[in-house]
């Protein structure tokens, strides 16, 4: 991806191969079926966490992929508080993947973290030639993420255990299709060499 802006004005790093993205991590949960994918949730949030460390030692961006929850006047700012200081169910979850200064991120109206969304410029302005998926849900928006970032060349890493889905059979069934057909590498984030 070629880049036409050398400057990303401040914000770090401005050129890597690599960027690690959390997709709908900031999420009240408060859903049909958010008590069952909280559930499944926590557990990936650690292992989410853990490789967030690794990943900013290794000089590799985060960019949070969130929902806009079909407020089209919501900032990412507003949906974290919201999510940290209003009891929601899914405050653990906020609790555990707040982002640092540093981070990006890109709300999106639907599914693909890449549709309607900025997403695809900042990639390309970092120069980022992989993206390593992470987060909810596997078997819904991070593999349309997936899909997306596929047609677009990029090579996919979906570690999983970073993703979960409310029912872990179709998580593991969407990891499956994505190693298949995406060429997904979906080794544990432990097993990933930064």
């Amino acid at each position: 991806m070629q880049a036409t802006q050398d400057d990303l004005h401040g914000s770090a790093p401005d050129d890597a191969a690599v960027a690690l993205l959390l997709i709908d991590v900031i999420n009240d949960l408060e859903f049909d079926g958010g008590e069952a994918l909280l559930a499944q949730a926590l557990p990936m949030a650690a292992r989410i966490a853990a490789l967030k460390r690794r990943a900013t030692q290794a000089g590799i961006p985060a960019v949070y992929v969130n929902d806009n929850f079909g407020r089209w006047q919501s900032d990412f700012a507003k949906l974290l508080a919201h999510c940290l200081d209003d009891g929601v169910r899914g405050q653990p979850l906020a609790a555990q993947l707040r982002p640092e200064p540093d981070d990006y991120f890109v709300l999106k109206p639907k599914h693909s973290g890449f549709y309607a969304t900025t997403l695809d410029l900042l990639l390309r302005y970092l120069r980022v030639r992989t993206v390593i998926l992470t987060g909810l849900t596997g078997d819904i928006c991070v593999l349309f993420t997936a899909n997306d970032a596929y047609m677009r060349d990029v090579h996919l890493v979906v570690p999983a255990d970073c993703v979960a889905s409310q029912d872990p059979d179709e998580n593991r069934h969407a990891l499956r299709h994505m190693r298949r057909v995406l060429k997904a590498d979906i080794r544990p984030s432990t097993a990933l060499n930064l």
